[in-house]
């Protein structure tokens, strides 16, 4: 949240304050961000509006709509580099997916991310057998609707996860359908990575069928090293596969983005990432 504040104020939006706290005044000059670049104006640092800071300098965060399955927001911090993160691995044998094709579906995203990212995203994919051309779409566009600038992030706060005044992410620590048994669940368990993972149950589930057992329950920020946030993405959607590619089948984006996402959220970027995929890779 800092980093988003301080990046706003650094581009003359001052936020009133950087405190960490996403308050009226970190609204209002998200808003005229916004409103100077000719985006919704709506005081969400979604997908679209995160990429638009980061074409002025440095990332921040993004921040959008309450998770359900996997979650919706995208914010503070990125990558973890610290021990343990794992070199890029040589690009997976996947033809017709280059760093050019991939950026036309990101407008706007540095290409450095791409460049670094894409490969763990692609090899995880093959890895689990969702290498053909529907499924890296879906991944592609799922990262698009999620995060918005292809690297593995942390949720903001927003008041679809934190109540006014109230402890950051306090809303999701109750949330038994996420898993969550009470505080500080919402804040440890909050969305992470590429595909925005929220909840304990999900940090378990898909953290043991990637081979990490517990490790994400003691080291939730584990998820946002690039190399487990993609094979979180990959197990995912894999747990989803058959329903997902059946929803493909049928050009039914919107269950295809529901079933990832539990609801609406980001399907106008999910479909418009999707769309233009489907034109650059064979």
């Amino acid at each position: 949240m800092t980093n988003l504040q301080q990046k706003l104020k650094d581009l003359g939006f001052d936020p009133n304050g950087v405190d960490g706290h996403f308050g009226p005044g970190t609204r209002d000059a998200v808003i005229s961000f916004q409103q100077s670049k000719g985006l919704q104006a709506d005081g969400i640092a979604g997908p679209n509006t995160l990429a638009a800071l980061q074409s002025e300098g440095t990332a921040s965060g993004a921040d959008a709509g309450g998770a359900v399955t996997s979650g919706t927001a995208a914010g503070t911090g990125g990558a973890t580099t610290g021990a343990g993160a794992a070199a890029a691995p040589a690009t997976a044998n996947i033809p017709n997916v280059s760093v050019q094709s991939v950026a036309k579906i990101f407008p706007g995203v540095p290409v450095s991310n791409i460049t670094e990212n894409l490969p763990f995203v692609l090899q995880a994919l093959d890895d689990a057998g969702l290498g053909d051309k529907n499924m890296i779409l879906m991944a592609l566009a799922t990262i698009r609707a999620e995060t918005g600038n292809f690297t593995p992030l942390s949720e903001f706060q927003s008041k679809f996860n934190t109540p006014p005044g109230g402890p950051p992410f306090s809303l999701y620590d109750n949330r038994h359908d996420l898993g969550n048994q009470g505080p500080p669940d919402g804040a440890n368990f909050r969305g992470r990575g590429y595909i925005q993972l929220t909840g304990r149950a999900n940090f378990l589930e898909h953290g043991q069928a990637i081979g990490l057992g517990t490790q994400l329950i003691d080291n939730p920020k584990l998820a946002n090293q690039p190399d487990i946030a993609a094979k979180l993405l990959a197990s995912f959607l894999k747990s989803k596969e058959q329903p997902i590619r059946n929803a493909l089948a049928k050009g039914d984006l919107k269950t295809a983005r529901r079933l990832v996402n539990g609801g609406s959220h980001g399907l106008a970027e999910f479909t418009q990432a999707f769309n233009i995929g489907k034109n650059l890779i064979a």
